[in-house]
């Protein structure tokens, strides 16, 4: 086990260095104008995959490392870039995620890799849970997967929405109900593998930020998949149900963990990673700006009025960054989140994100609310911090939980 540490080795600073001037060159001179197309931004995403960065071996280095900061490091340096363009590339690890945490260690090598492709034939991936009528309340999924025992098929049909990469994935990653009896309990993950029928797009959502990522609906009528594209195998669900079925008869709490739920608890750490990418950014923005910006023939960060709101800023980011560290070291190294400390980390670095663009606005005045400058388009981006994976409401739900034991509602 690692020791915790806030102080990167020379290989981790090599690597974000390294990750800064892709972002730098790369992604910032392209950031406004494919949040303005709203369009997958392809030609980053292949010189992504030409560098390495948008790589199997890459993401896998990251993933494993066992001081935990690769992934939070990662992520941060990409979305200091820009979001959009950021999550069009780091979009796929969140299906890749689910399939490390459920799948067998044959289902990881076969359909992981096919997730990402090479740099001559770049492919993506989508996870897709979210339900028109169940986000935050998963017990209310209605997709339903039905096992056709004498095909050794699984039948999944219904509506999925809010998917990164949604329909124009090579490989998807579906939640879907099994046992409708139990709730939360009774679902499961399925590999839906390239072109297979019966899935198709559905909507493709115009966001307010983060609009170079690609976000729509996925249509699953009658998809049938191998009995092996269910994650962990058959024989493994139907333990965790039994189990499941055996504690609703006793009356008792099930403490199984669903399918999406482990994907969630594994990412909430990279997500407030990239709210302190966004954070950052306008915190540096705004902290240039002030420096240079004259009124009444002096800077105006001369004023404390700004001087002040640019060191609450700067306290926001380094506080969340330290949250985000813990609960990342912690998942690696196997600490158990006993005082839900991944929901910590999201909630306080997300709700920081959107108080941190807000003042950079307020910072740069009228400037700050123009496209000219990146700011306005940073504080459209930070709103979805607080809403995907689990929104600021849900993470409360999960510490106040966590903390008291009680079944808060």
């Amino acid at each position: 086990m690692a020791e915790f540490t806030m102080e990167l080795n020379d290989e981790q600073k090599e690597v974000r260095d390294w990750l800064h001037g892709f972002a730098a060159d790369v992604i910032r001179p392209a950031a406004a104008e494919w949040d303005e197309r709203e369009e997958t931004p392809w030609p980053v995403i292949q010189e992504a995959a030409k560098v390495g960065i948008y790589s199997l071996d890459f993401y896998a280095q990251q993933y494993f490392d066992q001081t935990g900061l690769g992934i939070p490091m990662a992520m941060e340096e990409l979305f200091w870039g820009d979001a959009g363009i950021a999550l069009s590339i780091v979009g796929t690890g969140l299906a890749a995620v689910g399939v490390l945490a459920n799948g067998t260690e044959e289902q990881i090598g076969t359909w992981v890799p096919q997730m990402y492709g090479d740099a001559n034939d770049v492919k993506l991936a989508a996870f897709c849970s979210s339900e028109p009528d169940a986000g935050s309340d998963v017990a209310s999924m209605r997709t339903r997967a039905v096992y056709d025992e004498a095909k050794d098929e699984w039948v999944i049909n219904g509506t999925k929405t809010w998917a990164t990469n949604g329909g124009i994935a090579n490989v998807h990653v579906v939640v879907a109900v099994v046992d409708p009896d139990l709730g939360s309990k009774g679902h499961a993950s399925f590999i839906i593998p390239p072109s297979t029928p019966g899935l198709s797009q559905g909507q493709k959502f115009k966001k307010h930020g983060i609009r170079a990522s690609h976000t729509a609906e996925v249509v699953l009528d009658h998809v049938r998949v191998p009995g092996s594209c269910l994650l962990g195998g058959k024989e493994k669900l139907d333990e965790r149900l039994a189990r499941a079925r055996e504690r609703a008869k006793a009356g008792g709490g099930e403490r199984v963990k669903n399918a999406a739920m482990a994907t969630f608890e594994a990412s909430r750490p990279a997500v407030g990673a990239m709210a302190v990418g966004t954070a950052r950014a306008a915190y540096e923005v705004a902290l240039d700006y002030a420096m240079t910006r004259e009124q009444f023939g002096r800077p105006i960060i001369d004023n404390q009025g700004v001087a002040f709101q640019l060191a609450e800023m700067a306290t926001q980011v380094d506080a969340a960054r330290l949250l985000v560290w813990r609960a990342s070291w912690m998942a690696v190294n196997g600490k158990p989140f006993k005082a839900a400390e991944g929901s910590m980390s999201k909630l306080f670095a997300s709700e920081a994100a959107k108080k941190v663009t807000a003042q950079a606005i307020q910072i740069l005045g009228g400037n700050g609310y123009t496209r000219e400058y990146p700011v306005e388009r940073m504080h459209r981006d930070s709103a979805i911090y607080t809403i995907f994976e689990g929104t600021s409401e849900i993470q409360r739900l999960v510490i106040a939980r966590t903390l008291s034991g009680m079944p808060i509602r």
